[in-house]
């Protein structure tokens, strides 16, 4: 721990200040958008007071999945086969429900050879963030088109896309994902209140995040190159997130121009309306929203769907409270008199 005063203006509850919760030095392009991704959440860990000793970072193949290197250098990680992820972070929140569990995928390791991993890490409502650093293409193996890629993108090496994109957050809400955000790494602020907003939700959090590759795909005309990124751009609504102890300021807005839904633990994402009515607890009006996007002349990013209702997986298996790491031996394993009692209930 840096040796910095608790009362110090750069420091937060446990006495860190932001450099602490970076990690090893980037190797990614030099403007890759993975790069703004790795520090919008060093700088919510370091507002949020986070514990890095309870984080856990999960990730599968892909530049994306290198960036937890960048980012938390004393929590634990785990970097796993390609897709596989959801299934690493379920095992471990499982056994261990103290975890800060954060999940960092890419297009292709959640799009394609994980989409089925990702469907049911969504159905089962594990407690993480998971963050997809979307780019549409390739990038560690030089650019080959994704399952994002745009109808009809080009690649200079690669030809033309001739199949309709996946939208990875209609899946996720078709999936009943409770927490389904879409943003931009060109826009850190929004980014960064969606992120402290994701670590409050309990269930699964998925953020999906538009990163330009500016060595394969940032030309003219894709849509997720920074250029279009900036002058498509459409956020729902101006967004805060307050913490359970926040005090409530409503002096800067006008009477029916701001929505606030409050999260499991008290804390609240305060909504304003920007240029339109949305209901992020609408579900039927989130997936209007996106199917009305297919024609690609817009790009809505902001809160697009939140439900607090859901259990999460260790509710639903009615796990107990104490982390099943912390368990004795003789808690976990069932007497000899135990087993037959409940053998005996399948004679």
């Amino acid at each position: 721990m840096t040796d910095v005063a608790k009362g110090s203006a750069t420091a937060n509850q446990p006495g860190l200040n932001r450099a602490d919760y970076n990690g090893s030095k980037s190797t990614f392009c030099n403007g890759c958008g993975h790069n703004a991704i790795a520090n919008v959440i060093v700088g919510a860990a370091y507002d949020l007071s986070l514990d890095m000793t309870r984080v856990a970072k999960f990730s599968g193949i892909g530049c994306s999945s290198k960036s937890p290197t960048y980012f938390l250098g004393r929590s634990h990680g785990i970097n796993g086969l390609h897709g596989r992820m959801p299934s690493l972070a379920t095992g471990a929140t499982t056994v261990n429900s103290d975890l800060i569990a954060i999940g960092v995928s890419g297009d292709g390791d959640t799009g394609s050879i994980g989409l089925g991993q990702f469907k049911h890490l969504l159905r089962r409502n594990v407690d993480m963030v998971y963050i997809i650093m979307n780019n549409g293409v390739y990038g560690l193996t030089k650019g080959q088109l994704s399952a994002t890629a745009d109808l009809g993108q080009k690649l200079k090496h690669k030809g033309v896309n001739e199949l309709p994109p996946l939208d990875l957050c209609l899946e996720a809400i078709m999936a009943g994902c409770g927490f389904v955000a879409r943003s931009f790494a060109g826009d850190p602020r929004q980014l960064q209140e969606l992120l402290k907003a994701a670590f409050s939700h309990r269930g699964t959090a998925v953020l999906n995040v538009i990163s330009p590759c500016v060595s394969f795909n940032n030309g003219e005309g894709s849509t997720k190159s920074y250029s279009w990124g900036k002058e498509h751009d459409l956020p729902l609504h101006e967004i805060n997130f307050l913490p359970m102890d926040h005090e409530e300021i409503r002096a800067d807005y006008e009477p029916g121009t701001v929505r606030e839904v409050e999260l499991h633990d008290g804390s609240v994402i305060r909504l304003k309306k920007t240029g339109k009515e949305y209901d992020p607890t609408d579900r039927m009006g989130a997936v209007t929203l996106l199917e009305e996007e297919r024609n690609g002349k817009v790009f809505t990013t902001g809160l697009l769907y939140v439900n607090e209702g859901r259990q999460a997986f260790a509710e639903h298996e009615m796990l107990v409270v104490t982390p099943l790491v912390k368990l004795p031996d003789e808690k976990l394993r069932p007497s000899k008199e135990a087993l037959e009692k409940i053998n005996a209930k399948y004679r």
